[in-house]
């Protein structure tokens, strides 16, 4: 068996110098029948090692409730059959650009503190995933050499014992390779975010020099690592699409080889914020505690490979530099897999409203004094309808959702009323009593970052109606996995309407050579998108996301089944599955 251990100076491999040259490649955003092609590329780029972090919240949805941990431990066997080494980074928080961060919705206690409630979901949930990461570690024969200890914590606080304590946890569930934690190149971020006897390292996109300098500093022996190069980044729903320049890219990597450094490109392959699960972020400058940014659903993150796993200008680039540092000549590229043979439009015959999806899938139908929140309707990733009654007889007055996160579409006596976000909770039109006011609000994503991650959502200061509160309000949530497992079947379809509204349209789309492809959505608002019961995720007319990549392995030959749930207000335009290559406006396309 082998041993990996860190010197004074270097990585050690049975006590010889190493780099590692890692591309971070969530095993989560990929579909499974892709793993292998995606980690070839990763070898054919001239990476030696793969980094993935495991998302707490995707495999533990309630307490206690595990669902398909065993992905991580098939994930890294693909990983080793493949030739390369593994970074685990286990959380228990990830960021990630990740609902919450990667932290369940319905963790209690001080999360990411010494706080023992706290801490001991997090020993709980370490018992569970460290038997997918313990046997395969290098010297048992497997892949894994290294194991994250939280993760960019002294971004965010500076309880040493907090650290420690994930530490000991690790070591006494068995993790014997070195464990390692991540920070930004500061003092204070360094300071908060490591521990002694655990390896440091930094995260940066550009000037290695002076981050290496500063991680010397706090460190001056082991081996310097960039553990995120950022060579691309993440789009915001509403905003602009981002782009790294790959030469710009490229010279800031050989700048990282330069230092003598080892390195992981954050992301060498970003994939796909399938089922809804992206997260969000604040703006408002370095506090981020400014106004939502919600993530869209593709990560393709200008990465060197994109979302359909085809190489970029910025690919070759690399492949080019890492390729001087390799043991022999690289490998080839994988095949690629096949596209779609030929578009084809989906042919939408049946819907049912939108109240009577939530009246087959919801959860139980309850008043409240004030509305619950989505964490005390134990309510993930949906949305919830809340119901009140304005008294009257009384004249109008301002209607206010105060504390609102994150989208609400009101009605008033059955009539669209308006649609209310965080930054604008009130109607513009005044209300009258005696009125029956519904909210349908949903949630845009967990903040993945900051001082207002573990925030909650839905109407978390009350219905204000002038200066008074209005009491007695229903409230049922919706699921999004309450679609999964045969849920939809239940839901009592009819024809569509002739004048079309919210709620969830059901139909078929004929493949000829199923492969790879975008579903374009022209004209239709905001909401999910099912194929063979996979969510493809969230859809938005606001950009700059335009289509939703598709995964070969989800279509098959034939009648395809398609689900699509719209939240706010339909198109006549037939969604259009097309050919890669027929989806420019995709991101990163």
């Amino acid at each position: 068996m082998s041993e990996f251990t860190v010197g004074d100076t270097d990585f050690l491999l049975d006590g010889r110098p190493v780099r590692l040259l890692s591309g971070a490649l969530h095993y989560f955003r990929v579909h499974e029948g892709q793993w292998g092609h995606r980690l070839g590329m990763l070898r054919a780029m001239g990476l030696n090692c793969v980094e993935t972090y495991v998302p707490w919240n995707l495999h533990e949805p309630r307490p206690g409730e595990y669902r398909d941990v065993q992905a991580l431990g098939r994930f890294l066997d693909a990983v080793r059959e493949a030739g390369l080494w593994a970074i685990v980074r286990p959380g228990p928080y990830i960021c990630a650009e990740w609902e919450n961060g990667g932290l369940p919705h319905w963790l209690t206690g001080r999360l990411r503190t010494r706080d023992e409630e706290y801490v001991g979901h997090v020993e709980r949930w370490f018992h569970q995933v460290l038997h997918e990461i313990v046997p395969r570690q290098i010297d048992r024969g497997g892949p894994v050499l290294m194991v994250q200890v939280e993760n960019e914590y002294g971004s965010y606080g500076s309880d040493q014992v907090y650290l420690r304590r994930l530490a000991d946890v690790l070591r006494a569930e068995g993790v014997s390779v070195p464990l390692v934690t991540s920070d930004g190149p500061e003092d204070h971020m360094l300071t908060g975010g490591s521990i002694p006897g655990v390896l440091a390292t930094v995260n940066f996109g550009s000037r290695a020099r002076a981050a290496f300098d500063v991680l010397r500093r706090h460190r001056p022996e082991g081996p310097l690592m960039c553990m995120e190069f950022w060579c691309g980044w993440f789009d915001h729903w509403g905003g602009e699409h981002v782009v790294r320049d790959a030469g710009d890219a490229a010279q800031a990597l050989r700048e990282i080889l330069e230092c003598g450094a080892s390195v992981n490109l954050y992301m060498a392959h970003g994939g796909t914020n399938f089922a809804g699960w992206a997260g969000a972020n604040r703006g408002g400058g370095a506090l981020h505690e400014g106004p939502l940014e919600p993530d869209v659903t593709s990560y393709d993150y200008d990465a060197p490979i994109d979302e359909l796993g085809s190489p970029t200008e910025k690919f070759w680039r690399f492949r080019e530099i890492l390729g001087a540092y390799a043991d022999g000549p690289l490998p080839e590229l994988p095949p690629a897999p096949a596209p779609l043979g030929a578009g084809a439009a989906v042919d939408l015959r049946e819907w049912a409203a939108l109240d009577a999806v939530l009246e087959t899938l919801g959860g139980r139908d309850a008043e409240y004094a004030v509305p619950p929140t989505f964490e005390e309707l134990d309510v993930d990733r949906g949305l919830v309808k809340y119901e009140v009654t304005v008294p009257g007889p009384r004249g109008p007055y301002p209607l206010l959702l105060r504390g609102l996160r994150d989208l609400a579409v009101v009605y008033v006596d059955g009539v669209a009323a308006g649609v209310l976000t965080e930054d604008d909770p009130g109607l513009k039109e005044p209300v009258a009593g005696h009125a029956r006011v519904e909210a349908w609000v949903e949630s845009l994503g967990r903040v993945n970052y900051g001082p207002r991650s573990g925030e909650p959502k839905g109407i978390t200061g009350g219905m204000l109606h002038e200066r008074q509160f209005l009491h007695g309000v229903r409230a049922r949530g919706l699921r999004l996995d309450a679609f999964d497992a045969g849920g939809v079947g239940r839901v009592p379809f009819g024809g569509l309407s002739a004048e079309g509204g919210r709620g969830l349209y059901r139909g078929t789309v004929e493949v000829r050579g199923a492969g790879d492809a975008f579903l374009e959505l022209p004209g239709w608002t905001r909401g999910f998108v099912w194929v063979n019961g996979f969510c493809l995720g969230r859809y938005w007319s606001v950009g700059p996301q335009r289509s939703l990549y598709v995964p070969g392995p989800v279509l098959r030959e034939g009648a395809n089944e398609v689900w699509l749930l719209e939240l706010q207000k339909p198109s006549p335009t037939a969604p259009v599955l097309r050919r890669p290559d027929a989806a420019a406006s995709a991101p990163g396309r």
